[in-house]
């Protein structure tokens, strides 16, 4: 296709187009903005992070090569609920007093004190790891012993992004064999692929009808590895999210065209020692067309083998 310049473009009578960001512009690091936001522009996503200077991850987030919006609502890769056996911790995180600094490498450090309802510090370390991807890593300090605790991760995509997905073990609409599994409205609304029986027993354990907006998840086949999956079919672009195994226990979502256009990693899902710290990685990229075997390398690469 022969792309016109923007004199000729003029000389037809249109007006000149936006100016793309230079490969100088482009950069796999945030910018301290106004009001407490972070900006980034990587030459394949721009947007924000912190929108208003609140902890409710990317925001405004377009696909530069094609224009599309790629997020919605509370944005992508925000910290949501916080649960431990029994207890809720307020309605989510994004509401919680919060600071942020800038490091040296360009990547976000989100913080979360401890208070007298939240016996632990939270911590997010937002890094982009490439023009497409971002990683996030979640860290947490125990003030006392926490039993079975879950942050559960929350990105909420355009409404162009139909289709949700998560890899299974044993995909009933591949014949038994590993696949991504539709998550198809004839299933329930809210769906949750769990790693094994042990998440199983913890998604069940009762921290899903504590209030504010209580969930009764429908359980599908357990995961082959903790991929979940957003495509947007016109467009072609894909949101993929992926984690370890030891980091995290479920994907969650509602069926595919439910209107909150979501899906959700819950992280962690162990016993936290009074004064230990521990840690959860997740990245989320923003791919054109991916395969599968692409998704698989993808996820090979960033973790350990997948679970046979």
């Amino acid at each position: 296709m022969m792309i016109l310049s923007s004199q000729s473009r003029c000389a037809e009578g249109a007006k000149p187009p936006a100016a793309a960001p230079s490969k100088q512009a482009a950069s796999l690091a945030f910018v301290a903005g106004a009001g407490g936001e972070y900006l980034f522009d990587t030459g394949v996503l721009r947007g924000k992070l912190r929108p208003e200077g609140r902890s409710r991850g990317l925001a405004s987030v377009v696909h530069v090569p094609t224009g599309a919006t790629v997020d919605r609502g509370y944005g992508l890769v925000g910290f949501y609920r916080v649960f431990t056996t029994g207890t809720r911790y307020g309605p989510g995180a994004w509401d919680w007093p919060s600071t942020a600094e800038l490091l040296a490498d360009g990547a976000v450090l989100v913080r979360w004190p401890s208070a007298e309802n939240r016996p632990f510090e939270l911590a997010a370390t937002y890094r982009w790891r490439a023009p497409d991807v971002i990683e996030v890593e979640a860290q947490v300090k125990a003030r006392r012993e926490l039993k079975q605790f879950e942050v559960f991760l929350a990105s909420y995509f355009d409404s162009a992004f139909t289709n949700s997905l998560a890899y299974v073990k044993e995909n009933p609409a591949g014949g038994g064999k590993p696949g991504f599994l539709a998550a198809g409205a004839s299933f329930g609304q809210w769906l949750m692929y769990p790693r094994d029986q042990g998440a199983v027993a913890l998604i069940t354990d009762g921290r899903w009808k504590l209030e504010p907006n209580p969930v009764n998840w429908t359980v599908l086949p357990a995961l082959a590895a903790p991929i979940g999956l957003r495509r947007a079919p016109q467009s072609g672009l894909a949101a993929v999210l992926l984690a370890p195994a030891t980091d995290c226990f479920a994907v969650a979502t509602p069926h595919q065209t439910e209107g909150h256009y979501s899906m959700y990693l819950s992280l962690f899902g162990r016993d936290i020692k009074a004064a230990e710290t521990a840690k959860a990685r997740v990245r989320l990229w923003i791919a054109e067309k991916p395969t599968d075997q692409q998704i698989l390398k993808a996820y090979e690469a960033f973790s350990p083998p997948l679970r046979k």
